[in-house]
């Protein structure tokens, strides 16, 4: 039977990303996709800060619920979450997968300046501690720097992707000195093309690398290896 993978997305821009990632790097998995877009909606509303505890508590809600799917691991696609999903992973017996953490993984690989290019600034702290935590643990030296671009998101949300593109690009001279840029949301992958046009350092995106990792981990726990 083929491993049942559900997907927890907290914005719909984060859907097809993912979609395209899991057809084209697992296509004998079996992808579930489970939407709560007022999680996105109250987390802005929460501004910049911390996540709540009331948030953290709806998440796993909502993960519990995925989990209830008959899920063989879980992948998030929405990098905003991050004690949540940590929490969450803790209290399942199966994979449970940041968005980003694989991304993150290859950057510190390189080492030296890593830019990242957002455009939901709540998710900005989260994932910068995720960074400096991946940092902690390597051994390599890596340091981050954000740019957050504005407007971009809410072009993408009203269907205009070629002007989310072109605001993502317009901004990623700002990091041209970096070793790496990093696009921080499965969203934002789709400026991907655009981006390598504006610079000319590596440029890495999250999907693909966030469905190798959830393969390793669910095919190795089937293997007896995790």
């Amino acid at each position: 039977m083929a491993p049942r993978i559900v997907l927890l997305h907290a914005t719909p821009v984060a859907m097809q990303p993912i979609q395209t990632a899991m057809a084209e790097n697992w296509p004998d998995a079996e992808p579930i996709n489970l939407l709560d877009d007022g999680l996105s909606i109250d987390r802005a509303r929460e501004g910049n800060g911390p996540i709540s505890p009331s948030m953290i508590e709806r998440f796993v809600a909502f993960g519990r619920y995925g989990y209830s799917n008959g899920a063989d691991g879980i992948l998030v696609t929405c990098s905003a979450f991050g004690p949540a999903i940590e929490l969450l992973a803790e209290v399942l017996p199966i994979p449970v997968v940041k968005p980003n953490e694989a991304m993150f993984e290859a950057a510190i690989a390189r080492g030296g300046q890593v830019g990242m290019l957002a455009t939901f600034g709540p998710s900005v702290a989260p994932m910068t501690d995720e960074f400096d935590a991946f940092v902690a643990g390597s051994e390599k030296s890596a340091s981050l720097r954000t740019v957050v671009v504005g407007d971009a998101i809410r072009h993408l949300r009203q269907g205009d992707a070629e002007t989310h593109n072109r605001l993502v690009a317009e901004q990623a001279p700002e990091l041209s000195d970096c070793d790496a840029i990093m696009l921080a949301h499965f969203s934002t992958s789709r400026a991907a093309q655009a981006v390598r046009q504006a610079v000319s350092v590596p440029v890495l995106t999250a999907p693909h690398a966030a469905v190798d990792r959830m393969r390793a981990l669910v095919e190795g726990k089937a293997g007896g290896q995790g």
